[in-house]
């Protein structure tokens, strides 16, 4: 993957980030679509990783920037979107995340892979709305329908991670996104309640990611000895 998209993250600060989103009954403003958009302009431009790391090191994290500014940015748009305010554009941010993912999936394994990681991505990103919209609506059917869709999605990118890469199996990808399903839902059914648990359960979402950054940093190294060493 090409540092282009992978550099270390600047230290997010939440409350730039989660003003106005997370278990707040004040009426959002465009505060919460500029700190979005401050959020992911200080993920692009963080601190490169430091020159001695190796580069298996510098793809651990730079997908645990994107990763966690994915869940952040996703805490954002569902936020505004249960206080009843536009979302578009914290939405857009989120979806340029989704899109500096797929590019850097696509320098791993090609433009035809980040087409089809984007797609996938952007499906169980709209799985989520839906989620968050029988949360807002008290629907528990929608809730329903949109967790059962949430798990075909995690079977269905584990699938075509496996594809991808030997090092991976389609159920232990499966399995290693069951805790962002769970938390991220969580911290969404708060947003909702209006708790004010809904910032800390989005940190807990936001704190798993890490790990999945390292399984898939691990497997992609493994599989890429010579272009990510160490």
């Amino acid at each position: 993957m090409k540092t282009k998209y992978l550099k270390l993250a600047a230290p997010l600060t939440l409350a730039a980030i989660l003003a106005g989103a997370c278990g707040s009954s004040d009426t959002p403003s465009s505060n919460t679509a500029a700190a979005a958009s401050q959020s992911t302009t200080t993920m692009r431009s963080g601190a490169s990783a430091d020159p001695t790391a190796t580069k298996a090191a510098d793809l651990r994290a730079g997908l645990t920037s994107l990763l966690q500014e994915h869940v952040y940015l996703a805490g954002i748009t569902t936020g505004t979107a249960i206080q009843g305010a536009d979302f578009k554009v914290p939405a857009a941010v989120l979806d340029e995340n989704s899109v500096a993912l797929s590019k850097a999936i696509a320098s791993a394994y090609g433009a035809p892979a980040g087409e089809q990681f984007l797609a996938l991505w952007r499906k169980h990103i709209n799985m989520f709305v839906e989620y968050t919209t029988g949360a807002a609506t008290n629907d528990a059917a929608m809730k329903a329908k949109a967790k059962a869709d949430l798990d075909g999605y995690r079977a269905d990118f584990g699938a075509f991670l496996a594809s991808a890469n030997p090092n991976l199996t389609k159920d232990a990808v499966a399995t290693e996104l069951t805790p962002h399903v769970a938390t991220l839902t969580a911290a969404i059914d708060a947003q909702a309640a209006k708790d004010p648990s809904a910032t800390a359960k989005l940190q807990d979402a936001a704190e798993h990611m890490p790990h999945t950054a390292g399984v898939l940093a691990g497997a992609i190294a493994k599989q890429f000895p010579d272009k990510f060493p160490g």
